[in-house]
């Protein structure tokens, strides 16, 4: 039977957070843009602590965003965030993107970055996607590819660190190298109309680098992923400690340069 991934494997740690909290409508979600306008109803399915959530009510206004995301305190974060920004068109709701709560057709737009890779059964997440968007409208979906990060200097720490996550991340029952496999996901959850692209996030300016291989470093040995790295039995302490210690090397490199890429589907309802 299909189920929500039972723990999100990155948690809500602040190295995490931080991160999320770096993402806009901009640099994650550039390829749905243009198909946003005034007066449309969005869906922002696993909305984080609300920026890319800010961002779209911002685009959509007079139009309404209902943010949706599994962890309660979660949503309340991005109601801070929201209200800090003076959105007043953004409603909010815990939800499984398995069984979401709303009418066939209610929204205009649905949107999910970031969550198709952390999901039991995305395909059943694509059809609860397309059976809640509007008849015309557009589902949308964004996720990286840990199989396909690139990075230099070369590091076996890194490496290691990459394989380390791919087998946590699929103990939880997600998969982290989603973004190859949007489309095929899609064309499963029985869309037609598909347009897939790839953009990526790089990190390569000293204050980029920074900021990714300590928020990393931090995160190996500091959230959830650490913990459930250990308990089940992937990872002695030790070993994060010394792939914590990796980032920071890489991160002080000057010529360390990091590209996190992500596929992308834009489908039509």
């Amino acid at each position: 039977m299909a189920r929500e991934t039972a723990v999100y494997t990155h948690g809500h740690h602040e190295s995490v957070l931080r991160s999320h909290r770096w993402r806009t409508a901009a640099n994650s979600a550039a390829y749905l843009l243009p198909e946003l306008r005034s007066g449309l109803y969005v869906l922002d399915v696993g909305c984080g602590p609300g920026t890319i959530t800010a961002d779209l009510a911002e685009l959509v206004a007079p139009g309404t965003v209902t943010a949706v995301d599994a962890a309660a305190d979660v949503l309340e974060r991005a109601a801070e965030t929201v209200a800090a920004r003076g959105a007043d068109n953004v409603r909010f709701a815990v939800a499984d993107v398995h069984a979401l709560d709303f009418p066939d057709g209610s929204f205009d737009v649905v949107h999910a970055h970031q969550v198709l890779q952390h999901v039991g059964d995305p395909v059943r997440a694509l059809r609860e996607m397309r059976r809640v968007c509007r008849p015309g409208g557009v589902v949308a979906a964004r996720d990286s590819d840990y199989g396909a990060f690139t990075w230099f200097p070369s590091s076996p720490e890194l490496e290691g660190w990459r394989e380390l996550y791919r087998r946590v991340a699929r103990a939880n029952g997600g998969e982290p190298d989603a973004g190859r496999r949007l489309r095929s996901w899609a064309r499963r959850a029985g869309f037609t109309d598909i347009t897939s692209t790839a953009t990526a996030w790089c990190f390569a300016t000293p204050e980029e680098r920074a900021w990714w291989s300590g928020l990393w470093a931090e995160r190996t040995t500091a959230s959830v992923y650490a913990e459930l790295a250990v308990s089940g039995g992937h990872a002695s302490e030790a070993r994060l400690t010394g792939i914590a210690e990796a980032w920071r090397v890489w991160g002080a490199d000057p010529d360390a340069w990091f590209m996190v890429p992500h596929g992308e589907v834009l489908c039509r309802v």
